[in-house]
């Protein structure tokens, strides 16, 4: 599948040359779609400032050198000097024709794939997973999808929080409390957190037990292993029951916890120290990267073994990017990690790359994210003020959505409704996540994120399902090798719109922001909506126009339910 946009950059930009030279062959085309035209150029404006032309004399230029073969039916200067430009109708419909029987529709593997290595979800051990896990587990599954589809070697990395310093408190915790406490700690991994840390800030003599048992969990005793594997185990069955109730691809394969680095930490600060990266300082190990400055302008410090001789974060991710790179094979690192991360994913990167472990191609990328807030503008919490717990929230959307599809579709037998309140439910938690600029905090609202109106989850499956609903009329599907025309202008729109997926899921592949494709799927759906209002498709006027229309109706389904689940979210059937 094409999309006119992709194809005729080339053709406007090689037009520029012919009328300009090759010193002009970096001018970006601009194209634009346009409320006047298909699409519109507005390379003329920035190009007459170079050429001290005027705009609408250097658009005439470019148009009377333009070869678009058989693409273009018209272009039209308009303005102080865009270009109008209207694509053929049966140039849109052969490729529309070409990708209706396509696997993927018109989502091709990428030229160069890469090895790309995610970062993302990461919970603590010993803690139930919250709001705050939320966000990294939905937007590293959408985009592990989007690298799927488009052909690159995608490698999950769950970096559990499985090592270090609390594990001495909650241990010992397990010691004091024997079977009870053990089946204490998998039944409810918040409270069992918490009196530990209340018995290791209160108990001094608790404390000193606990930090005692980290230096044996550190040093590999046996019986120290053995408590601390129950605690992980016991995290592990919980998280897989959060991630199946969210749909996200994460199993115990994908796990690669803090505690993998640990054998790997001592060597990885003897090669630092070895080519002169990692020095002393007040007595610490550490490495200046450079560009990084603290308080009164000095350099900034990475501390990769602290005073003590203990490791630390920084350490561990030293370790972590070195283990990508050299066994993994990763060529592309993503880290989707909360935005106060920032500095401190800057200062590893840099330092890797100071190294010469992170040199191009090979280059790691975070994948930053603001918070989830709560209808004060706060960050999101429980009305008792407590860290809202994961499961919880998604059980709740659920719930709701059974409701609001009740009530939308009251016909529907009870294991229906349970399953496509769970996909309405869990799909719009996702999409609300994903619809807005990751970078940006946004409100959690579970009326607005349900509603069948609006750029929500719902929304578009209702839309996938409605189309859906016209083949049940018809009993049958679209014909293949149907003869698609385009006639009505919502059928150009309609067709314009389909033959931009592909650009869409490659731009957000580049980017790395999924809410350009949720942008992409809800103006998708308003089109179809539009086309369906106006061209009647059961009821067309002619058989030929009736397997166009359906063909038409069909692409749209399939780029929906395409779209939705390189998103994570199911597009059901009906609803």
């Amino acid at each position: 599948m094409a999309d006119p946009i992709v194809q005729l950059q080339p053709v406007f930009r090689a037009a520029i040359v012919a009328a300009f030279g090759d010193a002009y062959s970096d001018v970006d085309p601009m194209l634009r779609p346009s409320q006047f035209a298909d699409f519109q150029i507005n390379a003329a404006l920035g190009l007459a400032k170079r050429l001290q032309q005027k705009p609408r004399d250097v658009a005439a230029k470019i148009v009377e050198h333009l070869s678009a073969g058989d693409a273009i039916e018209q272009t039209e200067i308009a303005g102080p000097g865009f270009i109008n430009v209207t694509i053929r109708a049966d140039y849109l419909a052969a490729q529309l024709s070409a990708v209706f029987d396509a696997a993927g529709v018109g989502v091709t593997p990428a030229e160069s794939p890469d090895t790309v290595v995610i970062d993302y979800s990461s919970p603590n051990v010993a803690k139930e997973m919250h709001v705050g896990n939320m966000r990294s587990t939905i937007i590293g599954d959408a985009l592990a999808r989007v690298f799927e589809a488009r052909g690159h070697k995608v490698i999950r990395q769950n970096h559990l929080g499985d090592w270090g310093t609390p594990f001495g408190m909650l241990i010992e915790h397990l010691l004091d409390g024997g079977a009870e406490a053990e089946q204490h700690s998998v039944s409810d991994l918040n409270a069992f957190y918490k009196a530990a840390r209340e018995k290791f800030d209160g108990d001094p003599a608790f404390a000193d037990r606990a930090r005692k048992r980290v230096v044996m969990l550190q040093a590999g005793d046996d019986d120290t292993l053995a408590l601390w594997r129950k605690l992980v185990d016991a995290s592990k069955r919980y998280f897989a029951s959060v991630y199946e109730l969210l749909g996200v691809g994460l199993d115990n394969a994908h796990i690669a916890g803090e505690s993998l680095y640990n054998p790997m930490l001592a060597s990885t600060i003897e090669r630092l120290q070895r080519i002169g990266l990692a020095v002393e300082s007040d007595g610490a190990i550490c490495v200046f990267p450079e560009g990084f400055k603290g308080r009164d302008d000095a350099p900034l410090p990475l501390i990769i073994k602290k005073q003590d001789g203990g490791y630390g974060y920084a350490t561990t991710d030293m370790a972590a990017i070195r283990y990508r790179i050299e066994k993994l094979k990763g060529t592309r690192l993503l880290y989707v990690v909360g935005t106060p991360q920032s500095q401190h994913l800057a200062m590893v990167f840099k330092t890797a790359e100071m190294a010469g472990w992170l040199v191009p191609p090979l280059r790691a990328e975070h994948v930053n994210f603001g918070s989830v807030l709560g209808a004060d503008g706060k960050m999101f919490k429980t009305r008792a003020g407590e860290t809202t717990r994961l499961i919880d929230l998604l059980q709740e959307a659920v719930t709701r959505a059974e409701a609001v599809v009740l009530e939308k579709n009251p016909d529907l037998d009870a294991g229906q409704r349970s399953a496509i309140a769970n996909a309405v439910g869990i799909g719009a938690v996702k999409y609300a996540d994903l619809s807005s600029d990751r970078i940006k905090d946004y409100t959690f609202d579970y009326a607005r994120m349900l509603s069948f109106e609006g750029n929500t989850a719902p929304y578009l499956q209702y839309a996938h399902a409605r189309i859906r609903s016209i083949f049940r009329k018809a009993g049958a599907d679209a014909p293949s090798g149907t003869d698609v025309r385009i006639v009505a202008p919502q059928e150009r729109a309609l067709a314009l719109q389909l033959l931009a997926y592909p650009t869409v899921v490659q731009e957000v592949e580049t980017t790395l922001q999924p809410h350009k494709l949720c942008t992409y799927l809800y103006e998708l759906a308003t089109t179809f909506m539009s086309f369906y209002e106006t061209c009647p498709v059961l009821k067309a006027d002619t058989e030929a126009e009736k397997a166009s229309r359906l063909a038409l109706s069909d692409l749209s389904a399939r780029v929906l339910a395409s779209g939705l689940s390189l998103l994570g979210i199911e597009a059901p059937e009906q609803m």
